[in-house]
């Protein structure tokens, strides 16, 4: 099943779960079965030639899933290995309906030990599900050691075992699974945070619930989908010229930083700005011209000069290379007296952290966490752990859209749900990839005139480029190899 668009915490897909038993009355077990089989399927379909699995379950509804998956699986005719990592004993309601279904049914449950792991060759997680709220006790962190230790592939039910299903935390001891198999709703934390890094390949599937049914709450993300590029940029025009494209206005470079600027204009003339000019230290204008002629550079030696081509812009990007000098603070004190549509980068937003510049409401802000941290006077650290409440806290802060950037970039705006960029890769982690994004952002805000789309299909055009970039490998990846890719990207 394709992945919905819509990602939920997890106390409302426990919400759809009940809305499901208690109003559509469908029973519990019911569900837990479709889930068992879905995950079996899924299995299945990653694994075509396995036929040993080890399937590793805990106490709650998670290892009544797992229990269900054993079964299955035994039908089907594949050699499972059930170990219990908790008592049956202490199983309760459909999880132990579950295990006495398993055993009804000629299945044999074997205590935990961890020798049995390697008797299959793929190993099911389903210890802990999404009911964790701290740190998995001793025995279980023990056994999520010896499951990420046993050179196997992991298929995680729901969640990976130990991940904060909302936030994207590892709760201590955490299973790095190669897919996840989840059910009703996407989780948030399967694609925020460190969510990816242990989920792996995210398979879904909704249990025959659809949200209509079960009174869907408002998701807290969004997935943001190739369909929003035609949204943003649609067919031209046969008659068009470059007037109706957008002028876009790009203020940085300060001594010494040609680069910067250079990477943002080219990107903004990739994606099909009409009309871009540069304003840069004097020193900078040779290295730009001569790099990208297309570029119109204007030597800025007084921030009154940009009266002009102010007035003539659509949109103005002000931060790639800009320093921190009484230089670049003028400069950004004009640029904000314009009244024009921004996008907000680099040292154009820690100045803004240091003066607090009033909030405006035409302004695309694209923070890293670092720079997140400093606009919201906190550690780094702190955004990174809970990288939705930071976003929320941004946009609440200084009104406008927000591009939190990053693996797994957020883009956010009053009134808007926030919405995630699932593309990009490592290899982006390299200096000058956020000039490119400055310019891909206000090159179709150029076109397009709307801040919250042209934000996220900038970070989604972005993303996709660089992962086009790094077909022949992520590591050595430039900043410069992007641009080049964003032409395609903006012409699906």
């Amino acid at each position: 099943m394709a992945l919905p668009v819509c990602l939920y915490s997890t106390a409302q897909v426990r919400a759809l779960d009940a809305y499901a038993i208690e109003k559509l009355g469908i029973p519990g077990y019911t569900l837990m079965k479709r889930a068992g089989e879905a995950a079996l399927r899924f299995l299945r379909t990653r694994f075509p030639v396995a036929h040993r699995i080890v399937v590793v379950c805990g106490a709650g509804n998670n290892g009544g899933d797992g229990y269900v998956l054993a079964r299955f699986a035994q039908a089907a005719g594949l050699t499972v290995t059930t170990l219990a990592a908790t008592a049956p004993e202490q199983l309760r309601g459909d999880a132990r309906q579950a295990y006495e279904d398993l055993r009804a049914s000629g299945g044999k449950i074997q205590p935990y030990a961890a020798e049995r792991l390697r008797e299959g060759e793929v190993i099911v997680d389903a210890l802990l599900g999404t009911g964790l709220r701290g740190a998995a006790r001793a025995e279980i962190a023990g056994i999520i050691r010896d499951i990420n230790g046993a050179a196997r592939p992991v298929l995680a039910v729901d969640v990976p075992s130990g991940l904060d299903s909302d936030t994207g935390i590892p709760l201590g001891e955490t299973l790095r699974a190669d897919c996840t198999v989840t059910f009703v709703g996407l989780k948030t934390g399967l694609f925020i945070g460190d969510g990816p890094e242990f989920a792996g390949t995210v398979f879904f599937d909704d249990l025959e619930i659809t949200p209509a049914e079960a009174g869907a709450p408002p998701p807290r993300i969004e997935r943001i989908l190739e369909s929003a590029i035609q949204q943003a940029l649609p067919r031209r025009a046969r008659s068009s010229h470059k007037g109706n494209f957008g002028r876009v206005l790009i203020v940085g470079a300060g001594v010494g930083m040609p680069g910067a600027v250079r990477l943002a204009g080219e990107a903004c003339l990739r994606v099909g700005a009409g009309l871009v000019t540069v304003a840069v230290a004097p020193e900078n204008v040779p290295a730009i011209s001569a790099g990208r002629p297309e570029l119109i550079c204007l030597p800025l030696t007084d921030a009154e000069e940009l009266k002009e081509p102010a007035e003539k812009a659509d949109v103005i990007a002000i931060g790639p290379g800009l320093g921190r000098t009484p230089w670049a603070r003028a400069a950004l004190d004009a640029v904000l007296r314009f009244g024009k549509p921004l996008v907000v980068d680099a040292d154009a937003l820690n100045i803004i952290a240091e003066s607090g510049a009033r909030a405006h409401v035409d302004w695309v802000l694209t923070p890293h966490p670092g720079e997140a941290g400093r606009l919201l006077g906190t550690e780094t650290g702190a955004i990174q752990r809970d990288r939705l409440a930071a976003l929320e806290h941004l946009v609440g802060r200084y009104c406008g859209t927000v591009v939190l950037k990053g693996a797994g970039t957020l883009v956010g705006a009053p009134g808007q749900t926030p919405a995630l960029c699932e593309r990009g890769n490592p290899g982006m982690a390299t200096a000058g990839m956020g000039d490119v994004l400055t310019g891909t952002i206000a090159g179709i805000l150029a076109q397009c005139r709307d801040p919250w789309l042209a934000a996220r299909v900038g970070v989604l055009v972005h993303a996709m480029a660089g992962d086009a970039a790094a077909r022949t490998g992520e590591r050595g990846l430039l900043a410069s190899d992007v641009p080049r890719e964003l032409r395609t990207c903006v012409n699906l």
